[in-house]
């Protein structure tokens, strides 16, 4: 399930169109921060599943259930995307209009997720072969393992693999968001006719998402859907992202910016209030009581989009916006660092024996049990800046320009 994954995509780099429409739909900084961090939790969600929780409540709780905070990007996707093309819907229905849509989505989605992917088979060879020197099982052989074939890996070049055709993780099990994500954009397009029906279908779509992630919600796994069934979960808070976007653009309309900060500051505490409560006192997570934590989240979207109030003034600042910047890298990249860490831990880390700085490693245990996620953050964090900087802006520059560019012959040659 999940484990193999919050993730979080980032749908989040939606927030940053550069289009035509962005003189209409100015950038909105509290979700751009806001996108800090949600990858963070699940990189010590994607951790503490497969290396065990830490024993203390207030990290265990919230950490166990990370895998929630992909339903705030999958809200804050539809959000976004409503709110940049609103105005694009008849460009939406032809086909050269929806194909330049798709190119620009892909432009953002697509470059990590396959060098991601090359990555891992890279890996997979490499640490395949020091396993046969070594006379020891690769970690891609063990059965706990995303499969690697053939198959998934054509699955996954398509992005494809997560809608609902493998009983498995595979590859970067996290990239299962970016092909739900890719399925959310090709109906984009409905889901955008379906939001010029007022508040009543704005209405309609979040009481419905929230009713169908209810339903989805397993008396096992809570909502931690993937491989199977995450292409449900992911329409579903698609479609209350939409339906905030309605409200969002009817409260301006009708004179919300001119309302006191207090008000949205008192909505963000109610928020937050209700979070820490489905966090703190509905139980252990992977239930169906997950469904007020998913709420939650996503009903953060709606409140951080009015750019005002206290929390969206802090995540506005400096750093929030930068790991925002990073937040897909950060979260597409997890993989790669967490499948070296349980190759070093089965086969690199000291013997409990060995003497490591005067003292026998098993003697730092209580040390490491907390120093380790804490650097594994850290790394995910630069890996996400080192990935953003040399693959994912540059890429994506590219591939707009190469768009663009095709688009002007096409232009001059009719």
């Amino acid at each position: 399930m999940e484990s193999g994954d919050p993730g979080c995509h980032n749908p989040y780099n939606d927030s940053r169109e550069r289009m035509s429409e962005q003189a209409r739909s100015p950038e909105i900084r509290a979700l751009l921060g806001a996108r800090a961090l949600p990858p963070l939790i699940l990189v010590l969600f994607h951790f503490c599943e497969g290396h065990g929780y830490r024993g203390a409540a207030w990290f265990d709780l919230p950490v166990a259930r990370g895998y929630l905070w992909v339903e705030f990007f999958f809200a804050l996707s539809g959000f976004v995307l409503t709110y940049v093309y609103a105005q694009r819907l008849p460009q939406l229905w032809r086909p050269r209009g929806y194909l330049a849509f798709l190119q620009s989505r892909l432009a953002r989605l697509y470059p990590l997720h396959l060098a991601m992917l090359l990555l891992i088979l890279f890996m997979l060879v490499t640490l395949r072969a020091l396993a046969a020197r070594g006379g020891y099982v690769s970690i891609y052989d063990e059965p706990w393992h995303p499969f690697c074939t053939w198959p998934t890996f054509i699955a996954n070049l398509f992005l494809v693999h997560a809608w609902n055709l493998f009983p498995y993780l595979s590859w970067n099990g996290a990239s299962w968001f970016v092909s739900v994500e890719f399925l959310l954009c090709l109906l984009f397009p409905l889901y955008l006719a379906l939001s010029r029906g007022g508040w009543r279908v704005a209405l309609l779509l979040i009481a419905g998402g929230a009713a169908a992630l209810a339903l989805l919600a397993h008396p096992r796994y809570g909502l931690d859907l993937t491989f199977h069934n995450g292409i449900y979960r992911g329409i579903a808070a698609f479609a209350m992202g939409v339906g905030f976007a309605v409200l969002h653009r009817l409260a301006l309309q009708r004179g919300a910016a001119s309302l006191p900060e207090a008000v949205f500051s008192l909505a963000q505490l109610a928020i937050l209030a209700c979070l820490w409560y489905a966090i703190y006192h509905t139980g252990w997570s992977h239930r169906p009581a997950d469904i007020y934590t998913a709420l939650s989240v996503i009903a953060l979207v709606f409140v951080l989009s009015f750019d005002r109030g206290f929390l969206a003034k802090a995540l506005a600042t400096r750093i929030p916006l930068r790991l925002g910047e990073w937040s897909y890298a950060i979260y597409i990249g997890q993989t790669p660092i967490l499948q070296l860490l349980r190759h070093a831990q089965l086969h690199l880390y000291p013997a409990p024996g060995d003497i490591v700085f005067g003292r026998p490693w098993a003697a730092w245990a209580d040390v490491w049990h907390w120093l380790e996620p804490a650097l594994l953050v850290a790394v995910c964090v630069v890996w996400g800046a080192i990935l953003f900087t040399l693959i994912e802006r540059p890429a994506n520059t590219f591939l707009r320009r190469l768009g663009a560019g095709r688009d002007a012959a096409q232009a001059t040659s009719a």
